[in-house]
């Protein structure tokens, strides 16, 4: 037979770190005189293992209690796999002002429509102020339920006598359990709000929405504490020209290489389905300047073609440094480096600027080939031609090595009019009039620049 026997444990009321005797400062957090006692209760069984009655063999398992629901948003529904899921918890990242309280209202007014009721929990706006954005976004407000509650034993209450489907916390900064000492937006506070209303709305068949502020040092909430807790991880990110990226970086049911594609007008959000020129700069004479290379990128179940914009000027302190937010500085550091070895170009006394047009954050290794491509002609003062595209990773030897979904870059490249491709060897597999194969990166600058 179990029994319950109290022990005593010190849990850190800045991070949550627990330890068996009291310590000035915390090993986790470095902070002091943070540590508390908490008296938790122990089960024991007398020596006795007893089988837990809630083990089931998962072929037993149904899938009846888990379903996927369209927003009503596509582009929202394509990052998160088919549309919400049902039990599920996400976590909505994003800098303060960039849209997510406005996504999230949208959402939960589609949604609305098919299941109910839905609550919206906010701690940082009146309930005025969020009928006036409802307003003025011509969004029904009549289904949905909302609270301006930010303590969590309340919230409970609120939840359990409401049952909603479809919970959004906005944001989970602002929340606070009378459990802890520590204000709201604490790791701690922070880690238990969302712990527990995650279990809580799983156990409801509920679906919740986390909405977090990226902090300065560009984190969710302070440290990623709480991304192992939910389900998906999503950032909305500011792209130019007034677009939002919505990109996954943690989804259970679906995958992370999807972005969705949003722009902010009178209405609010609006989800851009064709992104086939949103990355492309238009240019009437379709005369490239130098330092521009077109390449396709994958991202999920879209390819697309993006500008990249390579500036190589000299240095005015005689040493170089490259600025590059959009791709990776390492790896514009390592494709100059590929180039002064193996086609001779120095780089040693100037600035490298990259960038890429509509603000994408560009991961793919194919990109090293093009961007080798646009420092030539930015260094040389050359354009590429307006009508070649070009993709492929660069090996230190100098090599152009293959890449995944090559037919798919390619056929990206000819859907939006490209006449010439250049791609790494593809062996036994003939090149084409308009398809190009090269096996190192000086075959490539030749047959770009026509050397």
């Amino acid at each position: 037979m179990a029994k319950k026997e109290k022990e005593s444990v010190f849990v850190c009321t800045s991070c949550g770190h627990s330890e068996t005797k009291w310590i000035g400062r915390c090993p986790e957090c470095g902070e002091w005189n943070t540590f508390r006692e908490k008296k938790i209760e122990k089960e024991t069984n007398d020596g006795k293992h007893v089988m837990d009655s809630d083990v089931h063999l998962l072929s037993e398992i149904s899938e009846d209690n888990s379903l996927f629901v369209p927003s009503g948003f596509g582009e929202f529904d394509r990052v998160l796999g088919s549309g919400v899921m049902f039990p599920s918890s996400v976590l909505i990242g994003g800098d303060p002002g960039i849209g997510k309280s406005t996504l999230m209202l949208e959402v939960l007014s589609n949604l609305s429509g098919k299941v109910s009721p839905v609550l919206y929990i906010s701690g940082e706006e009146s309930p005025e102020q969020i009928k006036l954005r409802a307003k003025r976004l011509s969004l029904p407000t009549d289904r949905i339920h909302i609270s301006c509650e930010t303590r969590l034993e309340k919230l409970l209450n609120i939840i359990s006598s409401l049952s909603p489907k479809v919970i959004v916390i906005d944001s989970i900064q602002t929340l606070s359990s009378d459990e802890y000492q520590s204000g709201q937006g604490s790791v701690n506070q922070i880690r238990t709000c969302t712990l527990t209303l995650s279990l809580v709305a799983k156990q409801n068949g509920a679906a919740i929405f986390f909405i977090g502020h990226i902090t300065k040092d560009g984190m969710i909430a302070g440290p990623k504490v709480i991304e192992h807790m939910v389900d998906t991880v999503l950032y909305f990110e500011s792209a130019d020209g007034g677009l939002r990226l919505l990109r996954s970086v943690k989804n259970r049911f679906g995958s992370v290489d999807e972005i969705g594609l949003f722009s902010m007008g009178e209405k609010g959000l609006e989800g851009v389905g064709d992104v086939s020129n949103v990355f492309l700069s238009s240019r009437e004479d379709g005369e490239l300047p130098p330092g521009i290379a077109f390449t396709p990128v994958v991202e999920g179940s879209r390819a697309f073609l993006i500008e990249l914009q390579a500036l190589v000027v000299p240095s005015k302190s005689g040493i170089s440094r490259i600025f590059s937010d959009k791709v990776d500085i390492q790896r514009v550091s390592r494709v100059a480096a590929i180039l002064e070895r193996h086609a001779s170009i120095s780089f040693s006394s100037y600035d490298i600027y990259v960038n890429v047009r509509g603000g994408l954050r560009v991961r793919d290794v194919s990109i090293e080939l093009p961007l080798a491509l646009a420092l030539y002609s930015s260094k040389a003062d050359r354009s590429l031609p307006g009508t070649l595209s070009s993709f492929g990773e660069l090996t230190l030897a100098g090599e152009v090595s293959s890449v995944s979904f090559l037919e798919r870059k390619i056929k990206a490249s000819r859907e939006m009019g490209l006449k010439s491709i250049l791609c790494p060897y593809v062996g036994k597999k003939e090149n084409t009039s308009s398809v190009v194969s090269v096996k190192n990166i000086k075959t490539a600058l030749k047959t770009a620049f026509l050397l």
